[in-house]
């Protein structure tokens, strides 16, 4: 058997060895991208079920901060004023 054809074998044996070895590997991946697929519908599944109290949740704290900004005007407003009519007292 001369060198030539021992690499020739070689090549070829070594061919079909990542082959198989890339086929399983496929295989593997194709089964782990099905579980992640599941879990990922799930958690979504999960997630929609709290979409509504999250809508609840989120508009509860909206009315929260318009009456707070609504409460801050005010007093800041009051203040302002008195304030205000110190400061046009004392210039008199």
């Amino acid at each position: 058997m001369d060198m030539n054809t021992l690499l020739t074998v070689l090549l070829y044996v070594a061919g079909i060895v990542l082959l198989v070895v890339f086929t399983i590997v496929g295989i593997k991946l194709i089964t782990i991208l099905d579980k992640v697929n599941r879990i990922v519908d799930d958690v979504e599944e999960k997630v929609s079920s709290f979409d509504g109290a999250i809508t609840t949740m989120s508009k509860v704290a909206n009315g929260f901060a318009n009456i707070s900004n609504s409460l801050v005007f005010g007093v800041s407003s009051v203040v302002s004023k008195l304030f205000n009519k110190k400061i046009d007292e004392e210039d008199k």
